[in-house]
């Protein structure tokens, strides 16, 4: 009997399962589409649940009218044969036929078409694309975006216009990662040896209501803190990007500090932290030597580390010990023991640098 009633919890489970499956905030929900490849990959999924609904409802009334209808009352009656009806056999062999045309057609039109990249491949005089291209690099657990026509690079917080193809190059430093922001378009990977493009459109309306803000995440198991490998994705109208992409040019050299901490916190940071982190925005620098996280604009930014949120104290504990927070990062323990006055300073320029007000 225990185990009955165990087994009568099933239906509820699934009931809430297939319920709550409907539940996401609109920056972070395959389910709440906003962008137009998002739309189409969706609707691609709605017309397979419907054939396979289909299927089982038909197989459910055929097996209930078997059941009931031409259930054996005596031992003796046999069943009507059925062997060698043509008519049936056409039936039952045309039937999936068409179910599979009905899903295959559209899945291989779209295919050809969210796989078309040509538009970012057209240059023009000076080089450069009238198409907004953005090379993402994967790393363990960060990532990194070059605008190759604008030359600038950051990292963490991606930056797109609205209402406009964006197109990606796609590459991994050292492991096999999969970029995804579950609101724009399904995932693709970021392999080491060979370089992957899409394309994903950010709706201006979808893009309001989460609040100028999407999150985006790594969705291939590569290490201990695969789950925390999480980015942001700001999407704003094409002028509020044209402004960001000036402020970025704008930054020449490292900004100065502010205050006495400040000035101490970049002393801190030119001795310990320079060789790995970059902060001006310039493409200068080769692909190979970029071992951490861009951090020109880090002040501007949204998370830390791109998990914890944005303050002082956050940022204290996770250079204090970043492996407590993401386990396995290449930061943990490159960079020595640093005192209380000494983070507060750190802390102080690294929040300091901004490009926007």
């Amino acid at each position: 009997m225990k185990r009955l009633a165990k087994w009568r919890l099933f239906p509820l489970f699934t009931a809430l399962a297939l319920i709550l499956s409907g539940c996401g905030e609109p920056y972070l929900s395959a389910l709440r589409p906003a962008g137009e490849v998002a739309e189409r990959q969706l609707w691609l999924m709605k017309l397979s649940t419907w054939i396979m609904v289909l299927v089982i409802l038909v197989v459910t009334v055929i097996f209930l009218i078997v059941l009931f209808k031409y259930r054996r009352k005596h031992d003796k009656e046999i069943p009507k044969q059925v062997e060698g009806n043509h008519a049936l056999e056409i039936i039952w062999t045309v039937i999936p036929i068409i179910l599979l045309l009905i899903l295959a057609v559209p899945t291989v039109a779209d295919t050809f078409h969210l796989a078309d990249v040509k538009e970012m491949d057209k240059k023009n005089k000076d080089g450069t694309r009238d198409a907004l291209v953005v090379n993402v690099r994967a790393s363990l657990y960060w990532w990194e975006f070059e605008y190759p026509d604008q030359k600038i690079v950051t990292s963490q917080e991606l930056v797109v216009p609205t209402d406009e193809r964006v197109y990606f190059n796609l590459k991994g430093s050292d492991v096999k990662h999969s970029f995804w922001i579950p609101a724009a378009g399904g995932k693709m990977d970021t392999n080491t040896d060979t370089v992957n493009k899409m394309w994903l459109v950010f709706d201006s309306k979808k893009a309001e209501e989460a609040g100028d803000l999407f999150y985006g995440k790594c969705a291939e198991l590569c290490g201990p803190s695969h789950a925390l490998m999480d980015f942001k994705v700001r999407a704003v109208p094409r002028d509020e990007f044209e402004q960001w992409v000036a402020s970025m040019q704008d930054v020449k050299e490292p900004a100065k500090p502010e205050t006495a901490d400040a000035q101490a916190g970049q002393e801190i940071f030119n001795k310990s932290c320079i060789g790995c982190h970059a902060v001006t925005p310039a493409n200068t620098t080769p692909e190979a030597a970029r071992q951490g996280p861009n951090l020109t604009d880090f002040g501007d930014r949204t998370r830390v580390a791109g998990i914890l949120e944005h303050n002082e104290e956050n940022l204290k504990n996770w250079i204090k010990d970043p492996d407590k927070y993401k386990p396995g990062n290449l930061m943990t323990g490159a960079y020595g023991e640093l005192s209380e006055e000494q983070l507060d300073q750190l802390a102080a320029y690294l929040m300091g640098l901004k490009v926007q007000d």
